[in-house]
């Protein structure tokens, strides 16, 4: 069963998930970044390149060729994904593929529209019968 870990307070929800995949890459975990939204995710992208000066994620989408080989992959689409380690999600709802990961992570902002979406998350999962862990990134809790 998927074990899911909210983190609560990002300041700025997509460096924060760059923080979190910059250190899972380091600890040598291959992580799956799910959204939906062309933007947020195309966002993302981006930021992964630039958001530090001298540190370097490498990260491919879900379709390129290099995926098996890439330790970071981003996809909005359903379909299979190379690693199933771990999952983090920068949609608004629960990921329809997260049942397929040994481990989900959830980025919440301080903003008042995310953590109601997020709650709503934390239910889905709860009612799921998921383990659930919470982390303040306010106290530098970092899943």
């Amino acid at each position: 069963m998927t074990s899911i870990a909210f983190a609560f307070g990002a300041p700025d929800r997509l460096r924060t998930a760059c923080e979190i995949v910059k250190r899972h890459y380091q600890a040598g975990h291959k992580v799956v970044v799910w959204c939906r939204d062309p933007a947020r995710l195309a966002a993302f992208d981006k930021l992964l390149w630039s958001f530090e000066d001298i540190s370097f994620v490498p990260h491919v989408f879900a379709k390129d060729a290099l995926a098996a080989q890439t330790p970071v992959v981003l996809t909005a689409d359903e379909g299979e994904t190379p690693h199933h380690q771990w999952l983090l999600n920068l949609d608004d709802a629960w990921p329809p593929i997260y049942a397929r990961f040994e481990k989900l992570i959830e980025v919440v902002s301080n903003d008042a529209a995310d953590r109601e979406a997020a709650r709503n998350r934390w239910r889905f999962y709860q009612g799921c019968g998921h383990p659930i862990a919470r982390h303040d990134l306010t106290r530098n809790e970092m899943p």
